[in-house]
């Protein structure tokens, strides 16, 4: 009878990696790259994605964009870095697709930014690796 509690948390801890990996490989839809981002790169458009990151983004990804920030050792899966080339090799339209539909523990932003503040976000991450 012992046995049963030490296969039951062996399935439940590949169970839970199974889960946490397939989590951290977040993939937007295709037709999601088909979306054209509407703005320009302009400086303008960066500094209010920039007030817009500080607002909702860095308590979770963090000031520069590592996915280190404040409240990132409490979530699973991580936040994304904004820094890794696996990241920015995404298109803006995947990019703001996540922004506008969310996912645990991510908040969908559809509701809350229009879509210009939410190409304005995609405009400022996207400057990280500049």
């Amino acid at each position: 009878m012992k046995q049963i509690p030490k296969i039951a948390f062996v399935v439940l801890l590949v169970l839970f990696s199974v889960y946490s990996f397939a989590q951290s490989n977040w993939v937007a839809p295709k037709d999601a790259d088909n979306l054209k981002n509407p703005l320009d790169n302009e400086q303008n458009t960066i500094k209010q994605g920039k007030k817009l990151y500080q607002q909702f983004c860095v308590i979770c990804h963090g000031d520069k964009g590592k996915g280190d920030g404040l409240a990132s050792v409490a979530l699973n899966p991580k936040p994304a870095n904004f820094n890794t080339d696996k990241f920015m090799k995404q298109t803006d339209g995947a990019i703001y697709w996540k922004l506008t539909e969310g996912r645990t523990p991510m908040a969908s932003y559809k509701e809350s930014l229009t879509d210009e503040q939410r190409w304005q976000l995609v405009n400022y991450i996207k400057s990280f690796k500049k």
